[in-house]
């Protein structure tokens, strides 16, 4: 038996057309989704990713079919479905994880993140730092120093985003538009982590955010930006394929009350009718 965990993603600190193609930069918090491989009879329902997965990693190590056959998944994870919080990588990265240790293989990162992104466009949640990623090819990943310490308030909203779904959307012409946007939240995110910080963070996400309401837009979004400047909060991030938006802000430094009262005025339960406090961390399966 073995076990590996992934955490998800708060939506995205940046998103968009890059260098010269799409790639993203994940956003991973302390949410995780734990998952146990161990020889066994399967359980009456899993997720199908998880499965192909665990026999993508069978073959690549040199094992037959039949080991994967012999083989059970057991998935602990409150993480929502189809918001943006990269729900699927968590799954489909501690899934394969979990199934190398178990044959007493590993995974790099690299590796890891080409497997995922042969079964869907993938978060870079898999790596330890924060790093720009090709979600389609895993072609690029550049790797950041850590971010800095930062915490963030997430407004889950009602609406399901399937990732196949957000794909198919025709948007190319609109991420090239806001390509030296993009190029400038990059450079931005960066330098936040670089000098340890945070402001410049999330001047990063929110400039990736508001070139992402041309794609999919989010509710009260001008409103919560307002309510950004008047808090002095460091930023505000969304899930560009969910969602999610993020206000990003310090607990020991901003008035989590106040906050909360202006989200109360503002009538946001009617578009994000569940909220969670959570902190960003290191990405990477554990």
């Amino acid at each position: 038996m073995a076990e590996a965990k992934c955490p998800a993603s708060g939506g995205e600190l940046i998103q968009g057309w890059i260098a010269g193609g799409e790639k993203l930069v994940s956003c991973p918090i302390d949410w995780f989704s734990t998952v146990e491989v161990c020889e066994g009879r399967r359980p009456g329902y899993e997720r199908p990713l998880m499965r192909r997965m665990l026999e993508k990693v069978v073959a690549s190590l040199g094992y037959s079919q039949e080991v994967a056959d012999a083989l059970r998944i057991d998935l602990q994870s409150t993480i929502p479905v189809g918001k943006g919080l990269a729900s699927s990588t968590a799954d489909i990265a501690a899934t394969a994880v979990a199934t190398a240790r178990h044959l007493g293989g590993s995974l790099t990162e690299s590796v890891l993140a080409s497997l995922c992104v042969q079964l869907e466009p993938s978060d870079s949640t898999l790596f330890r730092s924060p790093t720009l990623f090709d979600h389609h090819r895993a072609s690029v990943q550049i790797a950041c120093r850590p971010l800095p310490p930062v915490s963030l308030l997430l407004l889950e909203g009602r609406d399901t985003v399937l990732t196949a779904d957000y794909h198919r959307i025709n948007r190319q012409q609109t991420l090239r538009d806001h390509s030296q946007v993009l190029d400038r939240a990059w450079q931005l995110l960066q330098t936040g982590c670089e000098m340890q910080e945070a402001r410049r963070v999330g001047e990063a996400a929110t400039l990736s955010a508001v070139a992402s309401q041309q794609i999919l837009a989010k509710p009260l979004f001008a409103q919560l930006l307002k309510l950004v400047e008047k808090q002095d909060l460091y930023g505000l991030n969304v899930a560009h394929s969910g969602s999610v938006v993020g206000l990003l802000f310090d607990p020991h430094r901003h008035d989590a009350e106040a906050i909360a009262h202006s989200l109360v005025r503002l009538g946001v339960k009617r578009y994000y009718p569940r909220q969670h406090s959570v902190r960003i961390v290191a990405g990477g399966v554990r």
